[in-house]
């Protein structure tokens, strides 16, 4: 897979994973990569198998292997779960749930969350019974509660894909320790202004 790792100081930093959204490329997030060179973080982003000129067809059993396997190769260099921040965008909010589940990372971080692709299937397509016709389900609301470390959710209120109402209901689910930046105006692609990044860089500083 595809992928790039800033490495700021890996003795004395924590490390965010970053799991993307379901259009674009690398490169479509190169702002929001420039603000993290900006924080005392290390980072590491890959694309998806079907995505930026990689091999393979996007599944949910595929992508969730994807995740593993970008958090494994930090592993092997040394830098384990609890280094690790887990940081999901619209899509890649499902996937960081299913890898943060029952495990021992140091943080997450969700933008734009949905609480199942059934539920948005529904709100799409409200007259089929949507449940019985997906594949890939992407239940988060389901296992939310088997966070078990810091959460960190932002949702824009005029979000036009993810409404805003189903990022209340993850946050409203998670457990405690939790925090939120929900902005009035911001829609599905958050602005990544001085208010977002000082919620992230004060999410940053609670872990330690």
């Amino acid at each position: 897979l595809l992928g790039w790792f800033h490495n700021k100081n890996l003795k004395n930093y924590k490390t965010i994973v970053y799991f993307h959204g379901n259009a674009g490329t690398l490169e479509n997030r190169i702002h929001k990569l420039n603000h993290f060179r900006d924080m005392d973080v290390n980072f590491l982003i890959i694309a998806w198998r079907g995505y930026s000129g990689n091999p393979g067809k996007p599944s949910e059993e595929g992508l969730y292997k994807d995740a593993l396997g970008g958090i494994k190769w930090l592993n092997k260099k040394g830098i384990f779960n609890d280094q690790i921040i887990l940081y999901g965008e619209s899509l890649g909010t499902a996937i960081a749930t299913e890898i943060g589940q029952n495990n021992n990372f140091a943080g997450i971080i969700l933008e734009a969350p949905f609480t199942s692709m059934v539920d948005m299937g529904q709100k799409i397509y409200p007259i089929f019974p949507v449940k019985f016709l997906l594949k890939d389900r992407y239940e988060t609301k389901k296992k939310i509660k088997n966070i078990k470390f810091p959460i960190l959710i932002m949702h824009g209120k005029k979000d036009k894909i993810v409404p805003f109402y189903m990022g209340e209901k993850i946050y409203s689910l998670a457990n405690e320790k939790k925090s939120k930046y929900f902005t009035e105006n911001d829609d599905h692609m958050m602005e990544f202004d001085v208010k977002l990044n000082e919620a992230i860089k004060d999410f940053l500083k609670s872990l330690g």
